[in-house]
C-alpha cells in the first residue's frame, strides 16, 4: 500500500499544483476563441475548487499567543493544517459572523495566500462571465 509520501514523490511534489495547470488552460481557453463556454466554466470551477481545498498555503488558524495565527502548511484557503482542531476551523470562521473579518484578513496575509485568493476570484468571475450570453466568446 502506498503512503502519502510515496504518492507525492511519484509526481515530484507537483501533484498539489494541478490547479496552476488548470489556470493556464483557462487563460488559453479565453484567448482561443474556439473553446466554448462549457470549457471555460469547467476550468473555472476546477481552479476555484483547487484554490479552496488543495492549493498550498499557510494555515493561519487562530492560535493563542500568536497574532498572525498558525504558520503550518495547509491545503486550500478554506482548510487548515494537519492539526485536527485547525482542519475545519477556517471554514467555520465563514459561518460565524463575528469571525468573517478575521478570515478575510487572512486571505491576503502573505504572497501565497494572495496569489491563491486572486486565482479564486478570477476563476469565479471567469465562470460568471462565461455563463452570461453574448459576453463570453461572442
Amino acid at each position: 500500500m502506498a503512503t502519502s509520501g510515496a504518492r507525492s514523490s511519484r509526481f515530484g511534489g507537483l501533484g498539489q499544483w494541478w490547479g496552476v495547470l488548470a489556470g493556464a488552460l483557462l487563460v488559453a481557453a479565453w484567448i482561443n476563441r474556439a473553446a466554448g463556454p462549457a470549457v471555460i466554466v469547467t476550468l473555472s470551477a476546477a481552479v476555484l475548487l483547487w484554490s479552496f481545498f488543495q492549493a498550498p498555503v499557510t494555515c493561519g488558524a487562530p492560535v493563542r499567543g500568536r497574532n498572525d495565527g498558525c504558520r503550518n502548511n495547509a491545503t486550500g484557503l478554506l482548510m487548515g493544517c494537519h492539526i485536527r482542531q485547525h482542519r475545519w476551523q477556517k471554514l467555520r470562521m465563514l459561518i460565524l459572523r463575528r469571525q468573517v473579518r478575521d478570515f478575510c484578513s487572512g486571505l491576503f496575509s502573505d504572497g501565497k495566500a494572495t496569489l491563491v485568493t486572486l486565482a479564486a476570484i478570477g476563476s469565479f468571475l471567469s465562470g460568471l462571465v462565461a455563463l452570461i450570453p453574448g459576453v463570453a466568446l461572442g
